[in-house]
């Protein structure tokens, strides 16, 4: 087997340290004891120190902050480690430790103060434009109604009680859009705590088909659950997991073939449970797959049919999947349909 050098070799660790600047990124290689080895010029403005200040330091000496102590001297024995600092009267960082060739470990330091400002000017933008569209929204749905009960007892053209129809449609459709937008800002932003209980999937599979019961009667589609009685119970947040089958179930529906059926399925891996929604429709062209999961995003397929939504529900569901500790992915072939599946850790 091909030996590995005693130490990473000075003139490459100058190398790397001079494109670390230019990306102004934080660079320092701590050696097997522990100290400050080698230091980049980003490093200590990043961390508010004079040039030169961080050769020889200990890691307690460097960031003054045991966490970072700890996951330094986990790298040094081979665990990979990142760390988002926040404070008030200092830079926010994010830290990443890896460990290096011939003993000790690589950190590198970027500051996020300023990706940080813009993440709360936009989510004070869309909270307080959020609030802001509710209620004249409400207002114009709440007319729709009493005008759509007026017009009920009206001798007028079908096409007039057609057009308010539309309008209390298109009325919910930017409701929607407001709601799931001011949610998904929220758990980006990690304002909304994710519950860990202990649950079983099984009802909460069947109290999420019942619920959009009509509406697949609607389009024609039968549910199907298939989740094991005896599937071991998982960690999660019973509302969020909900919601995350909702968009997903949704999705099916809507975009299956009349006549058609949806199956949701649960199986039992070495660690973790496995949910599956499958459908039998339109499926997502391949270069469209890698995308689906973003805000906004609209497979034009979709579009085209005339059932394309907020662009939201996948994002929330990858959102609500990665807080529980989970990961979600699809399988799909373009006329066939879909499989989107997620995975939840054991209780």
């Amino acid at each position: 087997p091909r030996t590995m050098p005693d130490a990473f070799p000075d003139h490459l660790a100058d190398e790397v340290a001079r494109v670390a600047d230019q990306a102004s990124i934080g660079l320092i290689r701590f050696d097997p004891q522990l100290r400050v080895r080698t230091a980049n010029l980003a490093a200590p403005h990043t961390l508010e120190r004079r040039p030169g200040a961080l050769v020889g330091r200990s890691v307690m000496e460097t960031f003054v902050d045991h966490r970072l102590e700890a996951m330094v001297r986990a790298a040094s024995h081979g665990q990979v480690g990142t760390y988002e600092s926040e404070a008030a009267d200092r830079a926010s960082l994010i830290v990443r430790a890896h460990p290096a060739v011939g003993g000790g470990a690589w950190v590198t330091l970027e500051n996020i103060t300023e990706l940080q400002r813009l993440r709360r000017i936009r989510s004070e933008f869309i909270d307080n434009l959020s609030h802001e569209l509710r209620t004249p929204l409400a207002n114009v749905r709440l007319l729709t109604e009493m005008l759509s009960d007026d017009l009920a007892e009206a001798d007028v053209p079908e096409r007039v009680r057609e057009r308010v129809a539309t309008i209390d449609v298109e009325t919910g459709h930017l409701v929607q859009m407001i709601n799931e937008l001011l949610d998904l800002t929220r758990m980006e932003n990690a304002v909304v705590q994710v519950r860990h209980d202990e649950l079983a999937l099984a009802p909460l599979v069947d109290a999420t088909i019942r619920r959009l019961g009509t509406f697949a009667r609607r389009q024609g589609v039968t549910l199907t659950a298939s989740v094991p009685d005896d599937l071991p119970a998982v960690r999660g947040d019973e509302e969020r997991l909900d919601r995350l089958l909702l968009n997903l179930l949704h999705n099916a529906i809507k975009f299956s073939h009349d006549g058609g059926e949806v199956i949701v399925s649960a199986d039992e891996h070495p660690d973790a449970v496995v949910v599956s929604v499958v459908d039998h429709g339109i499926g997502i062209p391949a270069a469209d797959q890698a995308r689906v999961f973003e805000r906004f995003y609209k497979v034009d397929r979709a579009r085209r049919r005339g059932q394309g939504g907020t662009g939201l529900g996948l994002a929330i569901a990858r959102h609500i999947a990665e807080a529980h500790g989970g990961s979600i992915w699809l399988e799909s072939t373009e006329g066939q349909g879909s499989t989107f599946s997620f995975s939840l850790p054991f209780a």
